[in-house]
Order: structure tokens, then sequence, then C-alpha cells
């Protein structure tokens, strides 16, 4: 092999090395970036891991919404129907955000089993869930439909509770 040969070889193998390290830098920064879909089921079955920043979806279980009426603290619960996951959120919740309606929540998974909220997505109408949260209704077991049937029936008899309690006082 001739010299400029030779010359010309590790400048190609250097390129291709500058370029695998590139592409490895890449996308080791590009995976701290990620946040996974889970539903609670697979919360609680242990498969998001904690303490990074994941997105989690499912139903806000009617009765479960807790404001804090000195701060802009909510803590609410994200159902499946099969599993629950406790978010704690601190801030302005989105204007659709109802109890028995479909929501993405972006946050860390905590020690203790909560989710602690960065951001709080709700559905755009009445007809809406986002994809991740019907596929994961889909998986255990349940039509969306199905879910939000149930969400409506809880929601009234809810509702009749809370009028039977302001009629009774």
């Amino acid at each position: 092999m001739t010299p400029k040969r030779k010359q010309r070889l590790f400048a190609l193998l250097g390129v291709v090395v500058l370029a695998a390290i590139a592409v490895g830098l890449t996308l080791y920064a590009l995976r701290a970036n990620i946040n996974l879909f889970f539903s609670p089921v697979q919360i609680q079955q242990g498969q998001a891991p904690l303490e990074r920043q994941i997105r989690a979806g499912g139903l806000v279980k009617v009765g479960s919404v807790a404001r804090d009426p000195q701060s802009l603290d909510v803590d609410f619960v994200v159902t499946d129907y099969v599993d629950e996951v406790e978010v704690y959120y601190s801030g302005i919740l989105p204007d659709l955000f109802r109890e028995g309606q479909g929501v993405v929540v972006v946050g860390e998974l905590q020690q203790d089993g909560r989710l602690r909220a960065d951001k709080v997505l709700a559905r755009h109408d009445e007809n809406y869930m986002p994809p991740e949260v019907a596929q994961a209704l889909e998986e255990a077991g349940y039509s969306p439909a199905d879910y939000q049937q149930k969400a409506a029936s809880v929601a009234s008899d809810l509702e009749e509770q809370r009028r039977a309690q302001a009629d009774g006082n």
C-alpha cells in the first residue's frame, strides 16, 4: 500500500470514528429527553421508571379531585378502572379538566408511588380521548366508550349525593 493510500485510509477511518461518536452522543442526549407513556396498570406493576419524566394517562377518578384553597395545589387520581395513580400538581389546570374525563399528565413518578405532574393535558372536546389513554383502556379490557359511560354514571351518582347533602343542610 502506498503512503498516499495509507493516509487516505486513516483519514477515512478518522471520519467514520468521529461520525460514530457524534451519533452516539446525540442518541445519548435524546434518550434523556424521551418521556414514554404508561397506564396506571403499568405504573402499579413497576414498569415505569422512578424519578424520570414520563407521561401517564387515564381518566380522572370521579370524586378524587382535592384542591388546596390556599394555593394552586391539586391532588387527583388517574385511573383505568383496573389500577389508580395518585397525581399531585401545582398550577392552573386546563379549562377542560374535569372528573370522569381523559387526561395525560407529564411528570416524575416518586418513590411513594405518587406522580408529581409538571403538565396536565386535558381532552379537546367531549368526544376526544388521548390516543394513549384509549389504547391503555383497551389493553385493560375496556373500550373507551365503556369508561366514559361508567364515569358519567358515577358522576351523576356523585352529583345526586351532593344535592341530597345540600338539601339536608
